[in-house]
């Protein structure tokens, strides 16, 4: 389920001060009140989180990590480093 951030249109609310996070299915209806004041809230656009690599993945990690390292020799053929 995804996360969507909301922020109050007018006001303050003591429990979610004004901006909050939910997790909340897909196909939920759409969210129009804080459900801890009910006073009426829109739904913010945020950013998301990618994973960086800060460097390629060698041969020897990948091994450690427990995955089989396999060398293209051919056209569909492949043999295991």
């Amino acid at each position: 389920m995804p996360l969507y951030e909301y922020e109050l249109c007018e006001g303050t609310c003591a429990p979610c001060s004004g901006r909050f996070t939910l997790r909340r299915p897909v196909n939920a209806p759409e969210l129009t009140k804080c459900p801890a004041c009910r006073k009426p809230v829109r739904k913010l656009i945020s950013s998301f989180n990618t994973p960086t690599i800060t460097k390629p993945v060698s041969i020897s990690d990948a091994k450690k990590a427990g995955f089989t390292v396999l060398k293209k020799t051919g056209k569909g053929e492949y043999e295991k480093q």
